[in-house]
């Protein structure tokens, strides 16, 4: 299984939000292309940078998230506000490994469908779930389209990967959003990673069992020191063949 370490800016600040509420940030006070930098010395071969400025048309992180792709040592997939065609191209041309968009697949999945022909295996949908319909704008606005529907409409299409996050997780009952990411997973036609679903060792290593999940998104549990990230590459690479698939 694959580890993404993530990292959410807002204002050029690392930080996490509570289900999305961009109005009460946690501020981690590190620096951002450090931060990259010292997630690719620990062996990550990407970095997932998720941009809460642009959301909103704010490019105020432009120059930062350069920086990061320049000087981080890693690849970098990219999320937040891509709402055009033309802003894909553009960050694909500054040097982002992989573009990830939610937004724009609900309002025109037309333009992610050409974009991921332009670009394939450069293009990552962004499925986000609350109350079992597909969330957008940050995760503040829901649609009346169905995860399983959402993710058929681009079976064909070369995307490079699937993120999947159930925004209404509960860190005390994870067999729920297990379940949900394992019958999206089994219908995906692109490798699905889990997003939410890590905040400790034990929850990774249960989540590698999962079948057809390719990879998890870790973002809070590396700030807060929840989980190290070696120790979490350690544990997605032991095969264990005694272990029953959830």
């Amino acid at each position: 299984m694959d580890i993404y370490p993530s990292i959410e800016l807002l204002d050029g600040r690392c930080v996490s939000l509570n289900r999305g509420r961009i109005e009460e940030p946690q501020i981690w006070h590190v620096n951002p292309v450090e931060k990259a930098r010292s997630f690719a010395d620990a062996g990550a071969s990407w970095v997932n940078i998720t941009d809460f400025d642009a959301i909103s048309g704010d490019d105020r992180n432009t120059d930062l998230i350069q920086d990061i792709i320049q000087q981080s040592g890693t690849s970098i997939q990219l999320g937040g506000g891509f709402k055009s065609l033309h802003r894909i191209s553009d960050w694909i041309d500054r040097g982002a490994g992989r573009i990830v968009i939610g937004t724009l697949a609900v309002i025109a999945p037309n333009i992610v469908k050409q974009a991921a022909k332009l670009y394939p295996d450069q293009i990552v949908l962004s499925v986000d779930i609350f109350k079992g319909s597909v969330m957008s704008d940050g995760w503040r606005t829901p649609s009346a389209i169905e995860p399983e529907a959402f993710i058929r409409t681009f079976q064909t299409d070369p995307l490079a990967a699937i993120i999947v996050t159930d925004i209404d997780a509960d860190i005390d009952m994870a067999e729920a959003p297990l379940a949900l990411v394992t019958e999206l997973a089994n219908i995906a036609s692109a490798p699905v990673i889990a997003r939410g679903l890590s905040r400790t060792l034990d929850d990774l290593a249960r989540l590698k069992y999962v079948p057809h999940v390719a990879g998890a998104l870790i973002g809070r549990s590396l700030f807060d020191h929840t989980i190290d990230l070696s120790q979490a590459f350690d544990l997605a690479q032991i095969q264990d063949e005694t272990a029953a698939f959830i």
